[in-house]
């Protein structure tokens, strides 16, 4: 009986926790340097995980032997965000979408991109071969345009020179139940606990509580990732209240000349993106080779204007 009732609480004590504690967000850098690779990190490639969906955003050059370094299976992926067209955004997708062909891929691929995508991929498939193993849907997006019971996905165009976008992954907040008063009132039914879950009132020990008064709400969690574009309006907005922004920091400010000839942005830049957004956290990606050895200037140059900024290497994972 001992035995038993030890086993019953350790049982009841992991139920609560998988009610309280909400999933995380998990995002792997697999690719965080610019057009020009270095020894240390390639080229643009952001796999989150939340739930079920693997959303890889970016595709660049050598993304699948990051997959394998990482220990990730690419046959996870269930759908691909593409921000622009340009090759060290794009061009692993040649490999990639070979790869899971050979390795047994049998979901629905989703390609979501911004306009021109669709002429992108016929052109890519005519000079490659089109994909007969497995489905691939491809859509241009803006605005939200996917909306699922616990997450939605929205887009918004930046300015690069060619049609590009950033995405905003948001996490539908949830109703969460209140612990502290469940061991007040000494609540411990798991099939109670699923009740208030769903919003409908209990009778504990002869007495009716309400969901109201048991639950509480848990905001959303949004995570923002903008990737070549210069300084637009549309950055601020998409990044507005993000939990995490991840953004390009290619150049220092020194040399914003090279950034606006480029479409691209300073850290300088970026940070000011983050305060004005008022987001919560920063990270900095997509840095040029020439800082390879002086990786600070850049990180420094963000925390002078928003200090909850933080620089990813490849393989680095954040969760939010």
């Amino acid at each position: 009986m001992v035995l038993t009732g030890f086993i019953f609480k350790q049982l009841f004590k992991f139920v609560l926790l998988i009610l309280f504690m909400p999933e995380k967000i998990k995002i792997t850098f697999l690719g965080t340097s610019d057009s020009v690779p270095s020894a240390r990190r390639s080229h643009t490639a952001v796999l989150l995980t939340y739930n079920g969906e693997n959303i890889l955003i970016d595709c660049g050059e050598g993304t699948q032997r990051q997959f394998r370094k990482a220990k990730l299976n690419p046959c996870r992926i269930t759908r691909i965000l593409l921000t622009h067209k340009h090759a060290d955004h794009s061009l692993g997708l040649v490999g990639l979408l070979k790869t899971l062909a050979l390795t047994g891929y049998n979901k629905t691929l989703y390609i979501y991109g911004p306009r021109g995508t669709k002429e992108f991929m016929e052109n890519f498939f005519r000079t490659f071969g089109k994909i007969e193993e497995y489905k691939i849907e491809i859509s241009e997006v803006s605005g939200k345009f996917l909306d699922e019971k616990d997450f939605y996905l929205e887009a918004k165009s930046m300015t690069h020179g060619v049609p590009c976008n950033a995405y905003s992954f948001v996490k539908k907040g949830q109703v969460r139940i209140d612990k502290e008063k469940l061991k007040k009132f000494k609540i411990p039914s798991t099939k109670e606990l699923k009740k208030l879950k769903e919003g409908k009132d209990i009778i504990h020990n002869g007495k009716k509580y309400s969901a109201k008064q048991l639950t509480f709400g848990e905001d959303d969690r949004k995570i923002t990732l903008i990737y070549d574009t210069a300084m637009n309006e549309n950055a601020i907005t998409l990044s507005k209240n993000s939990d995490l922004l991840v953004c390009e920091a290619t150049y220092s400010d020194e040399i914003n000349e090279i950034a606006r000839d480029f479409q691209h942005l300073t850290a300088r830049q970026t940070a000011e993106i983050a305060k004005k957004a008022g987001v919560k956290r920063l990270i900095l990606t997509h840095i040029s080779q020439r800082y390879e050895n002086d990786m600070n200037k850049i990180l420094d140059e963000a925390k002078k204007i928003f200090k909850s900024t933080e620089l990813v290497k490849d393989f680095d994972v954040v969760e939010v």
